[in-house]
């Protein structure tokens, strides 16, 4: 058994408010009385790109095992990189900030889908060769690929307009692949679909939700600030589909 921890959009940003809710989903985390295998944050990790954001960042996500992390559209890549050196294995020094990570005979590609100072996604006619070939890799275990921007509509009238814009072609590159799941965060909804044939799961905002809007906290606006942080638990067992739990934490 291969468990993942899927946390997205903290969106630290020095107040007490966005560490608290983070450390809610970490205290949580470690009181396990069997580790999870690793951890996956998939965007969102500073709410304004600032190094001293990341600094928070790096100290709040300190765990005994594997932390993967990836941009998100309020992310900024140099720093990013500057601040979570230990975290962060991507060539090059700016955007984009592409990975691939081998943990526990399970591979993950971590995608940069931002596209500096917009809140939409993208990967680019470079990005997308780049993946194609990644995936032409062999792999024996399970294979996942993260992001934070999905590519599918959530029926929501603001948020749809910041998803992935380059979904079509996204999917071409990942039709046929031997790809467990799809991995996403930036709507602030813990969210189970598909995409291209293969499960696509979106871990809940810890920072806020996001209700869709004929949903009574919609009324409020945007987000939700006191809706319970979350977070995703997905569970691999050779020869059995993949397991995912949501966990939502007053």
């Amino acid at each position: 058994m291969f468990v993942i921890a899927h946390l997205s959009d903290p969106h630290l940003d020095g107040s007490p408010e966005a560490r608290d809710r983070l450390r809610r989903v970490t205290s949580y985390l470690k009181e396990f009385s069997r580790p999870v295998d690793v951890v996956i944050a998939t965007g969102d990790l500073a709410d304004h790109g600032l190094e001293t954001e990341y600094a928070e960042v790096a100290a709040e996500l300190a765990f005994d095992v594997p932390v993967l992390v990836l941009p998100g559209n309020h992310d900024i890549s140099a720093p990013l990189r500057t601040g979570l050196t230990t975290y962060v294995e991507s060539a090059g020094s700016g955007h984009p900030v592409h990975q691939v990570r081998d943990v526990g005979g399970a591979r993950f590609v971590l995608l940069d889908t931002s596209v500096p100072g917009e809140d939409h996604g993208l990967l680019s006619e470079e990005s997308l060769g780049w993946l194609s070939g990644v995936l032409d890799e062999p792999v024996d275990g399970p294979l996942f690929v993260a992001f934070h921007h999905p590519p599918n509509k959530l029926h929501h009238p603001v948020l749809d307009q910041w998803i992935m814009q380059s979904g079509e072609a996204f999917a071409d590159v990942l039709r046929d692949r031997p790809i467990t799941a799809l991995l996403a965060g930036h709507v602030h909804n813990g969210v189970a679909t598909t995409f291209a044939g293969f499960p696509l799961l979106v871990a809940p905002g810890i920072r806020s939700t996001a209700p869709l809007p004929f949903e009574p906290a919609a009324a409020a606006g945007l987000v939700d600030l006191a809706a319970p942080p979350g977070l995703a638990l997905h569970v691999h067992t050779p020869d059995q589909p993949l397991l995912t739990v949501y966990r939502f934490l007053p």
